[in-house]
Order: structure tokens, then C-alpha cells, then sequence
């Protein structure tokens, strides 16, 4: 069993401790690799190399840099099986879904800012009293990024490719229950030419690794992607520092289905909406509100396809849902099941731990369930669950359904389905949320700005929102 090393100063070393930590595989229950037990001394280790590295890379011409970034991407592409294969077996998610999105899209956030840093530019303003003003925009420095479990190379790539296009170092942590695809992206980084000390990768715990990146002097910058608990964790260490915060958190996101929608087109989506990776995305649609006057039709139509879904091995070509990541998570979600019935819900499919054969038979497997009979504001329908349960209801009215809608502590996303023109309009405009898709789900450009209200975060990453995060600005103004 090869052990996982971190990657500091374009090395892969172990940690300094010399201990590791057991990492499973959510589809066989069983052990398969090696983790550093880092702590705070190897985050030191790696903050020195960013620090030594900042001057040449920031300096590193734009072409020079782009060039570099997109040699990662074009090798990310190259390893697409390798990488689609260890994320499938780290995370548990269908190999199928990890050669279609995870890593394509992990090539795409490193090609997507090895372009637009050629393109990046600021503003200048002219005054009649004889100035110019115009905005410098430079590097902040070393920057910490922490990503989570649940997309992982993905969204690893999605922080570390904007924090180096702008000329940043980095010290990033990705999750200790998923490290395997970052790991392989530090040997690519190696062969892609990328400085030592530029990008480094420090494996282990949150309340070890994660806890010194935000605390570390050094470190002017935290992009963190996970729970809301976390987050307000960081934020209590960060802020007092000064330090420039992301915060992308949690997500209770509602699905509005108006009577008028194309039925065929809503249904297939919400289906996909509802359980893709197991139903842990940040932005799957958890809360399902139907107008009344096709309720019980979606509802026979929904639970029908529903039961007709695959659990299985997450290597099998047709397998449509694989394993939550962890026996712990697989708890936790099993455990709100339990609660709705508490609550008065009645579980009209799945509800409970899935059975695989074959080399899957002890792994982490929940069937896709769907729950009815719930108020909208109970705690089933207002907190996170981050698995394959959603929960539907009737409405009869917009202002009905905005107000179900709007009742979370969190705003990340939410979908609406209509083909009333104006009435997208007006309901997008009203509902509370960082992102709004009208008649389809994670149809995603790369130039706009992601992130969510109230609980959901603080800040957007994406397209210049990026660029301009891991940049400080600095007016000049000039009289002449």
C-alpha cells in the first residue's frame, strides 16, 4: 500500500510526524491507502517554500505562466482514465460520472485561467480637473486553499488555477477523506514545469492542517469550500487576522415546478438534480415544491423513475448511483430519514442502506429516497443533509412557494420551472439565492460569478470574481 505524500517545494515528501492515516474505500468498506498525519510544522515547511517562490512567480511573465497552467490542463487530460479511477475509488462516485464531469471540468478551470489571466484587466478614470486614475492589481501573496470531499479534484482545480494565473503561491489542503486525486495532480504539476515551492500540497485533518493555514501569519487569503460549521470556524480565526475570506458553504436548494413547465425536460432534470454523486452536490435540489394541479402526477412519475435508478458498483458501466463517501456520512443521512418519519413525513421510496453484491457487499450505500407530508419550515426540510433524500409539497400560490422557498438559513441555488416568461423573471428576482437556473440545472459558465447568501458564504469565486479575490488593488491617481 503506496503511502500518499505532500508535495512541498516541488518534492513529495512524508510528513513530518512519520504517522498516517487510514483512507477507505466507500464501495468496499476496506483500506486502500495512506494519508499524512501532517500538522502544523509541515504547513510551516510549505509556507516557507510559497514564500521563497512569490517574487520569481509573480514576476513569471503572463505567457510564461499561462503556458504552464495549460500544459496541467492538457495533462489532466492525458491522465483522464488514471484520474477518473482514483476519483471513483476515493469517493465512491460512479467511474462513468467522474470521466464525464469531475476531471474534464478540473481540466477546464486550469485551461479557463491559463486564458483569462492574458485577458485579465482593470479599470482606469479619467476626472476633468486633469487626472487619470487607473487600478493596479497584484498578487496578494501565499494564499491557503481548502477544498472539500465531494468534488475533489474538481474543486481543488477551481481554487488552486485562479490563485496561480493571478501570480499567487499556494499552500492548499485538499480533503483527508479524498486526497488521492490531488496527489496525482502534484506529480502532473511536477512534469507540467511548475516552479518548486509555487504550489504545495499539504495532506491531513482539519483540525491540524486546516486550522494552521488559517492561522499562519504568512497566509493573506483563505478560499475554503465546505460546511457551514467550518466555515463559521475559519471566519472566527481569519477575520481577527484580517485576512481575506471565500467562504462557498452549505445548501438547502429548492426546485419551483409551476404546472406550465415542459413536463418531459423537468422531470429528466429533476431526476438528475435530485441524486447525481449520490446527491452530494452543494447545489442538488433537496427541496421539491410542485404546483398542485400536477402534484400527484410528478409525484407517481418521480417515484416510479426513482425505484428504476441503479445503486451499485461504482465501476459498472450502468451503475447510476454509487457509495456516499463515508460509513460515518451514510449514518448521518440515514439518521434524517429517521427524523422525517419523527416529523411526520411518510418515505414513499428508498429510506434505507442499499444492498451491493459482489466486492461491494460491506461499502457505504444508500437508496434514493423520497419523502412527502413534511411542513415546510421543519427541521428536515431546513438543514443540510448532503445525500440521496429529497422532499416534496404541493403549493398554490408563487408568494406560497417564496416563502417556502426563501425559509432556509442557507442561499445557494435553486431551480424554476416554467414557461411563463415573465413569471421566471419576477421569481428569480425574488428568490434568495447566489445562483438561480430557470428550466435546467448546473448549466455552468465559467465567467460568472458563484457563491450564495446568508449561510451559503461569503464572497464568489469564478471568472474575474476570482481573479480579482486573489488580487489586492491599489488606485493611482496621476494629475497632469
Amino acid at each position: 500500500m503506496t503511502p500518499i505524500a505532500n508535495y512541498i517545494n516541488g518534492q513529495l515528501v512524508a510528513p513530518v510526524s512519520g504517522q498516517y492515516i487510514d483512507i477507505y474505500n466507500p464501495s468496499t468498506g476496506e483500506v486502500y491507502a495512506k494519508l499524512p498525519d501532517s500538522d502544523e510544522r509541515d504547513v510551516n515547511r510549505a509556507t516557507e517554500a510559497a514564500q521563497k517562490a512569490f517574487a520569481g512567480w509573480s514576476s513569471t511573465p503572463a505567457e510564461k505562466r499561462s503556458k504552464i497552467l495549460l500544459k496541467i490542463s492538457a495533462l489532466i487530460e492525458k491522465n483522464l482514465d488514471k484520474l477518473a479511477m482514483a476519483e471513483s475509488v476515493d469517493n465512491g462516485k460512479p467511474l462513468k460520472l467522474a470521466k464525464t464531469v469531475d476531471i474534464p471540468r478540473a481540466a477546464s478551470n486550469f485551461y479557463f485561467y491559463a486564458t483569462g489571466l492574458m485577458h485579465f484587466a482593470s479599470e482606469s478614470h479619467y476626472m476633468e480637473e486633469g487626472a487619470i486614475n487607473y487600478t493596479l492589481r497584484k498578487p496578494i501573496g501565499v494564499v491557503g486553499c481548502i477544498s472539500p470531499w465531494n468534488l475533489p479534484l474538481y474543486l481543488f482545480s477551481w481554487k488552486i488555477a485562479p490563485a496561480l494565473a493571478a501570480g499567487n503561491c499556494v499552500v492548499a489542503k485538499p480533503s483527508e477523506i479524498t486526497p488521492m486525486t490531488a496527489f496525482l495532480l502534484s506529480e502532473i504539476c511536477t512534469e507540467a514545469g511548475l516552479p518548486p515551492g509555487v504550489l504545495n500540497i499539504v495532506h491531513g485533518l482539519g483540525n491540524k492542517v486546516g486550522q494552521a493555514i488559517t492561522e499562519h501569519p504568512l497566509i493573506t487569503a483563505i478560499s475554503f469550500t465546505g460546511g457551514t460549521l467550518t466555515g463559521a470556524s475559519i471566519a472566527r480565526t481569519a477575520a481577527p487576522l484580517f485576512k481575506k475570506l471565500s467562504l462557498e458553504l452549505g445548501g438547502k436548494n429548492p426546485a419551483l415546478i409551476f404546472a406550465d413547465c415542459n413536463y418531459e425536460k423537468m422531470l429528466k432534470t429533476v431526476m438528475l438534480s435530485s441524486f447525481a454523486n449520490q446527491g452530494q452536490i452543494c447545489l442538488c435540489g433537496s427541496r421539491i415544491f410542485v404546483e398542485r394541479p400536477i402534484y400527484e402526477k410528478f409525484k407517481k412519475d418521480f417515484v416510479e423513475k426513482t425505484k428504476k435508478l441503479k445503486v451499485g458498483d461504482p465501476l459498472e458501466e450502468d451503475t447510476q448511483l454509487g457509495a456516499v463517501v463515508s460509513e460515518q456520512h451514510m449514518n448521518k443521512v440515514l439518521s434524517y430519514v429517521e427524523l422525517a418519519k419523527q416529523e411526520g413525513g411518510n418515505v414513499l421510496t428508498g429510506g434505507k442502506r442499499a444492498t451491493v453484491s459482489g466486492r461491494c457487499k460491506n461499502g457505504w450505500f444508500i437508496e434514493p429516497t423520497i419523502i412527502e407530508g413534511l411542513s415546510f419550515d421543519c427541521r428536515t426540510n431546513q438543514e443540510e443533509i448532503f445525500g440521496p433524500v429529497v422532499t416534496i409539497m404541493p403549493f398554490d400560490k408563487e408568494e406560497e412557494v417564496l416563502q417556502y422557498a426563501n425559509s432556509t438559513p442557507y442561499g445557494l441555488a435553486s431551480t424554476v420551472w416554467t414557461e411563463n416568461l415573465t413569471r421566471a423573471h419576477r421569481v428569480a428576482g425574488e428568490l434568495k439565492t447566489g445562483i438561480v437556473w430557470v428550466n435546467c440545472w448546473l448549466l455552468r459558465d465559467l465567467r460568472t460569478p458563484f457563491g450564495g447568501m446568508k449561510n451559503s458564504g461569503v464572497g464568489r469565486e469564478g471568472g474575474w470574481e476570482a481573479m480579482r479575490f486573489f488580487t489586492e488593488a491599489k488606485n493611482v491617481c496621476i494629475k497632469y
